[in-house]
């Protein structure tokens, strides 16, 4: 498995678990422990806002100007140069499982704190999995072992830890990756049932973690594997709450208020405005069916994504992979935290947009394109001259 921002090759031969770190950096849990997990109560809540406005008032920035025109009239221009990027590639993914036997699947994760490109105007201090959002996409098969080793940067300033909805376990992992900055914590965990989900960050307020990236997907392919398609990509839906408006120039901070209120000020494909549109646009060929790993980061918002100009042929509602799929589907409720397998034929050449059909959306940065080239077919479609 493997991403072209990770620090690490993700998937190698398995060996033992890493010791979690002691010692000195005892001290630096002590200080975080009160946010890690999923605890509930006054406590928790006074301590993670306490952590929320410790990080707001350090990355504050002094100034600020305004103003972007709509994005359905313009084309979403290429970000910067050298500014972080940490925009996912949809094509940046592991292929289908091609062996039948179970195995033990070695996943390495670290996390990654960094400013970095919101859009072609602003940046955003984004928390991540391996420096990208969403995080790696991941890959096994029912039966198999996942071992799963996650690292925090010694430079990071929050504590860090991991929930996959595919895992059978106390908080999906997460109370077993409990990572201070420059920790290491893992588990090992039996892939019962087949699906696409998300994985998370689940340390308190999980909210805000995952709003600043920390979110992912992992695919568990049933024994027979998936139907043969000619591509394959990873799409992420997400939010950004920033104390700005949308269209602000300069770096952003966010605004745990607005989070709390599920008002956000972008939303966004794959981490960040364009990142979708011109700066990894899907590409296709006439006669080709894609298939699209989607899922909703979120943390707050449905999505009923639509891909304007196509019908999706086979929809696997929910990450479902057991029941037969729907078929010739317009558009697809995929719910915070879930996930949807969409596929889709090309009869005709042309840009189809994949949008969130909740519209005003597009004005705050979602949209994907997927480019198809290749002969016209007019008994399809053909302009009236």
């Amino acid at each position: 498995m493997t991403t072209r921002s990770a620090a690490r090759d993700p998937a190698r031969p398995a060996d033992p678990l890493p010791d979690v770190a002691a010692g000195p950096r005892l001290s630096r849990r002590t200080l975080l422990v009160g946010t890690a997990g999923l605890t509930v109560g006054a406590l928790a809540a006074g301590s993670a806002r306490a952590q929320h406005d410790m990080v707001a008032d350090a990355t504050r920035p002094t100034g600020m100007t305004s103003g972007i025109g709509s994005l359905s009239n313009r084309a979403y221009p290429v970000p910067l140069e050298g500014q972080n990027d940490i925009a996912h590639d949809p094509a940046d993914l592991p292929g289908p499982l091609m062996r039948e036997a179970p195995a033990t699947v070695r996943v390495e994760l670290e996390t990654v704190e960094l400013e970095a490109r919101l859009d072609n105007r602003a940046s955003y201090r984004f928390w991540t999995f391996n420096g990208s959002v969403p995080g790696p996409f991941l890959r096994a098969r029912v039966g198999d072992t996942i071992e799963l080793h996650l690292s925090n940067r010694d430079d990071s300033g929050m504590m860090h830890n991991i929930d996959l909805h595919a895992v059978t376990g106390p908080g999906g992992g997460a109370e077993a990756t409990n990572c201070a900055p420059g920790e290491s914590a893992g588990f090992r965990a039996r892939a019962l049932k087949p699906g696409l989900f998300v994985y998370h960050c689940a340390v308190p307020p999980v909210a805000l973690h995952m709003s600043s990236g920390k979110y992912g997907m992992i695919l568990i392919e049933p024994d027979e594997g998936l139907s043969p398609v000619d591509r394959e990509f990873y799409v992420v839906q997400g939010e950004v709450y920033t104390a700005e408006s949308f269209g602000t120039e300069g770096l952003l901070t966010e605004d745990f208020d607005k989070l709390m209120n599920e008002r956000p000020e972008y939303f966004v494909f794959n981490g960040h405005v364009a990142a979708l549109t011109e700066h990894y646009p899907m590409q296709a060929r006439v006669g080709e069916t894609v298939r699209i790993f989607f899922g909703v980061g979120g943390p707050n918002h449905v999505s009923s994504v639509h891909l304007i100009g196509s019908i999706f042929e086979r929809v696997y509602l929910n990450g479902d992979v057991v029941s037969p799929p729907q078929q010739s589907v317009q558009t697809v409720v995929v719910p915070a935290g879930g996930a949807a397998i969409l596929e889709a034929k090309f009869d005709v050449p042309g840009r189809f947009v994949l949008v969130d059909h909740a519209l005003s959306r597009v004005e705050r940065g979602l949209a994907a394109y997927i480019e198809v080239t290749g002969p016209e077919n007019p008994d399809i479609f053909a302009p009236l001259v």
